[in-house]
């Protein structure tokens, strides 16, 4: 792929010929046409197909909280590829055919904030999830006013519910209300961490799965 100042006519989108003109990242880019191949894919390309359908399928949804998470991603890279390569490579396991995602290596966020304390999620009032921590921080940094965001997937419905921005770090618990029909359904959750300011962000954190009442 090469990238040009001015084509022909000026910079242009799409296929011209045996070309591909296009735009990334505001740099007009240009590449030979894909060549189609008679051969059948082998194993190795299947699972790989597999496997990125299975996480584009994940992922695509949480683009917006992805794109604060990985925000320090930005140079070089977008913070959703940041987000697939990491989760791509680390958090699918099965054998092909039968791949699926391994929640409690999924990554929602990576940066330099402190990093989430450990929680206690229970749930004990119907289509509510309660967290419980303690204030890790330390109080001549940040003195616990960055701000706690909350990721739930249920598979069994494959849906998300995510609570952003919900409490600070020092404010020690949470009750989030879920929608009432996934009580008895199991859902994995995940925590990160957001300075006040919106322009730090902490390594997120798998809180484990839970039954919903």
């Amino acid at each position: 792929m090469g990238k040009y100042l001015k084509g022909i006519l000026g910079p242009f989108s799409g296929l011209v010929g045996t070309v591909v003109g296009a735009s990334w990242k505001g740099i007009s880019v240009m590449r030979s046409r894909s060549a189609k191949s008679s051969k059948p894919a082998t194993e190795s390309q299947l699972k790989q197909r597999s496997a990125f359908a299975l996480m584009t399928a994940f992922l695509n949804p949480l683009r917006d909280l992805i794109n604060i998470g990985f925000q320090a991603y930005q140079k070089g890279i977008t913070p959703y590829n940041a987000a697939f390569k990491i989760n791509i490579e680390n958090a699918i396991t099965g054998v092909y055919p039968t791949l699926t995602i391994n929640y409690p290596q999924i990554v929602i966020g990576k940066g330099r904030l402190l990093t989430p304390p450990e929680f206690v999620m229970t749930s004990t009032t119907n289509a509510q999830l309660d967290f419980t921590w303690v204030n890790n921080a330390n109080p001549v940094s940040t003195n616990g006013t960055d701000l706690l965001t909350i990721l739930v997937y249920n598979p069994a419905k494959q849906s998300f519910v995510t609570a952003s921005d919900v409490a600070a770090r020092s404010a020690q618990s949470y009750n989030l209300v879920v929608p009432t029909l996934w009580s008895t359904d199991t859902v994995h959750v995940w925590a990160l961490l957001v300075s006040f300011d919106g322009k730090v962000n902490s390594d997120s954190r798998y809180l484990g799965d839970l039954e919903i009442q």
